[in-house]
């Protein structure tokens, strides 16, 4: 079988492989398209905290039951999308319910080889039906289910102001979400291109521009007060380190964006809003179903999403490609 491997950053290669044998209790899955996003083009590039190479990138994923076990709800041929993060189910945050946060976490792509290939074998636990989903909207439930789940974190409500920083795929799908607990929604960035494109196709409420005037124009859409909840989806240590300014009294601080840098923050800025600082990592099994639920009744601007779609025997040509062209592109697909 075909795979694409990162052997180091900046080296791509598309090999060949045996198809792997199913282990038991797990199914095996036909991958036929990959979704690209910031962990991948970051492990391209070097920049990813948590992993080793060589690695076969791959996360966000849609396929076919290829090979079940004779008493497994899933069949042959049935279409499915993955949940990647694979806990241990005994830590201190699995006996809580936050497998997502597990101490031992494996996430595939990133900790462990990941599904751009073409046969992956994974526990039946992790596969997840998507019927009446087409392949492509299938890739695209994993990214969406993070800022589903980040959103869960923050809790907006109807009539907040909520402000995301960063207008890359996770931040347009925390502001997606955002905005559909009734919250008033603006989005942040320093490349005017990708507010463009959020503005034009996906009705974000507002935009702001990170030009230097930023903390002006903030100040005058919420007549000083700032804003209820802000999320930051930048990938940007000193983005990160700044968010804080924009929290309102009272208000709450979710960082969905990872970083190998410190960050930090003035304290008495951070104590006289008695601000709620919260991390979001991943997502749980019930963002994957309100993901699937909304793509399903139409909720999600699927077409506008997704804008690139590449041949997997392209894609070590391709993805640089995209990366310089970054600007563009929302969500890029790999087809096998």
């Amino acid at each position: 079988m075909k795979a694409i491997v990162c052997e180091k950053p900046f080296h791509l290669s598309l090999t060949s492989s045996q198809i792997p044998a199913r282990a038991a209790g797990d199914v095996l899955i036909r991958i036929r398209r990959v979704g690209l996003c910031g962990t991948d083009y970051h492990i391209f590039s070097g920049k990813q905290p948590f992993l080793t190479y060589p690695r076969v990138m791959g996360h966000e994923l849609a396929g076919e039951v290829l090979e079940a076990a004779p008493d497994s709800r899933l069949k042959p041929g049935q279409r499915v999308t993955i949940n990647p993060y694979l806990p241990c189910r005994t830590c201190i945050a699995c006996r809580s319910g936050r497998p997502n946060c597990c101490v031992a976490l494996k996430v595939l792509g990133v900790h462990v080889d990941g599904g751009m290939r073409e046969v992956l074998s994974v526990p039946e636990s992790a596969v997840i039906d998507a019927a009446g989903l087409s392949l492509e909207q299938a890739a695209m439930v994993e990214f969406l289910a993070i800022g589903a789940h980040a959103v869960r974190r923050g809790q907006p409500g109807a009539g907040d102001r909520v402000l995301v920083v960063g207008a890359g795929p996770i931040g347009i799908a925390v502001s997606l979400f955002a905005r559909m607990t009734g919250a008033a929604v603006t989005l942040m960035d320093t490349r005017r291109s990708r507010l463009d494109l959020a503005g034009v196709h996906l009705a974000i409420d507002s935009t702001v521009h990170a030009d230097g005037t930023e903390h002006e124009r903030l100040s005058e859409l919420t007549g000083g007060e700032m804003f209820s909840c802000v999320f930051d989806a930048s990938g940007n240590a000193a983005a990160m380190s700044a968010g804080l300014r924009y929290v309102a009294h009272a208000g709450s601080y979710v960082l969905v964006s990872v970083v190998k840098d410190d960050i930090a923050f003035p304290d008495p800025e951070f104590h006289k809003r008695e601000t709620t600082l919260l991390a979001s990592r991943n997502a749980l099994d019930e963002d994957f179903a309100q993901v699937i639920g909304r793509i399903r009744d139409g909720s999600i601007p699927t077409r506008a999403l997704h804008t690139h779609s590449i041949d997997a025997a392209d894609a070590p040509r391709r993805i640089p490609e995209l990366i310089a062209g970054m600007d563009s592109v929302i969500k890029a697909i790999v087809n096998f």
